[in-house]
């Protein structure tokens, strides 16, 4: 494994190398990655290099612990709005996830309906390229950020287009309280529409999730909605209102209970420890119930509104690669294995107009094909 400490160190090992390279930051999502060339870790680019909380800017170098991070926001009363996903539970991997993992796979968690994904909080990058340049992008405030968009461009990039060793990242302030409106017994259908229209209410609702098995072991329909205390209690009241005709919710304020809830939908708990394929498919969310009920024998909840599917396919279900990418390209979607043999591939094939784009791309950044060589990504769809 090579683990260059510095900045100058990666460029010139990167330079040097004739042969494929398999990049890692803390080695905690392997699925998907090519399992041919030596592993180049981030790891040992670690630090936060400046962080202004008045500015809501910070900047850290990519093999930063996201741990880290989140404890320095803490701190301040501030946090990762993109809420990222801690994959360790689901993969069974043991690595520590680095802020430079993040922004290369887009790691985005449940409050992305209303915040944005990782990609939309990159204020800036350095990185560097298949021949060894230092490239920086972008700035580390939010009033210097010109030029060519390339922050955008390596977010979800999964390490083909350049190795990261510094991002710059917006943060926000921490809500002061969190109300989550539960209700059971939905049908997949009835609760993809109530989720919907609450999302299209004027109450700004921060998480959207619908787990076909709650913790009883009857659906569950889950709503958040963050901010003042009163402002909360305000806004639960009038969306209950709005959403009588699905029944009765009751609000949940807790704020430790409310924590470990959306933690429960953001890092896949249901499906950890379990049997099967895990697969992450992006449907539009009145498309979502259709798309499951077409993969009988899978188990499956809803987040993003319904606009993310996460499915447990257990062996022997005829769950598959084939049925399932049938089932999302009918309706437009795409999948994703994130747990389990990626014999057709990990990402949803691109369609020949998108992949001549991305082979120009990554032959434009890695003239040499020494990065992550093979791997194929959902890129700017992801």
């Amino acid at each position: 494994m090579l683990t260059p400490k510095t900045e100058d160190d990666l460029a010139r090992i990167v330079a040097e190398t004739e042969a494929p390279l398999r990049i890692q930051g803390g080695g905690t999502r392997p699925i998907g990655m090519p399992t041919n060339g030596t592993v180049l870790s981030t790891s040992a680019l670690s630090g936060i290099e400046l962080y202004d909380p008045g500015s809501l800017t910070l900047v850290a170098r990519a093999g930063t612990p996201v741990a880290e991070i989140e404890a320095a926001l803490d701190a301040e009363g501030q946090r990762l709005a993109f809420e990222p996903m801690d994959h360790r539970g689901l993969l069974g991997t043991t690595g520590t996830p680095t802020i430079g993992g993040v922004a290369a796979a887009n790691v985005s968690g449940p409050r992305r309906i209303q915040s944005g994904a990782a990609r939309d909080f990159m204020l800036g990058v350095r990185f560097v390229d298949g021949r060894g340049q230092i490239i920086k992008n972008g700035g580390r405030v939010m009033k210097n950020v010109t030029g060519y968009d390339l922050v955008k461009l390596m977010a979800g990039s999964y390490g083909t287009l350049g190795v990261l060793t510094e991002i710059s990242l917006k943060v926000l302030p921490k809500p002061r309280a969190t109300g989550v409106m539960l209700i059971e017994g939905l049908s997949d259908d009835r609760a993809v529409t109530a989720l919907s229209r609450a999302l299209g209410s004027p109450f700004e609702v921060s998480g959207a999730a619908h787990l076909q098995k709650g913790q009883d072991g009857a659906p569950v329909t889950m709503i958040r909605l963050e901010g003042f205390e009163s402002s909360v209690a305000y806004r639960a009241g009038e969306l209950g209102k709005s959403l009588a005709d699905f029944g009765e919710f009751t609000l949940e304020t807790d704020p430790e209970k409310t924590a470990a809830g959306w933690a429960h939908i953001r890092d896949v708990v249901p499906f950890q420890g379990r049997d099967g394929d895990v697969w992450r498919l992006s449907v539009k969310p009145s498309d979502a119930p259709g798309v499951v009920a077409r993969l009988s024998g899978a188990e499956a909840f809803y987040d993003w509104g319904g606009g993310l599917i996460w499915l447990l396919a257990p062996e022997g279900s005829g769950v598959n690669a084939r049925s399932i990418r049938a089932a999302v390209a009918k309706v437009g979607g795409h999948a994703t294995l994130i747990r389990g043999t990626p014999s057709q591939g990990a990402f949803q094939p691109l369609s020949p107009a998108v992949a001549a784009l991305q082979d120009g791309l990554r032959r434009k950044f890695d003239p040499r094909q020494i990065l992550n060589p093979g791997l194929m990504t959902e890129g700017q769809a992801a």
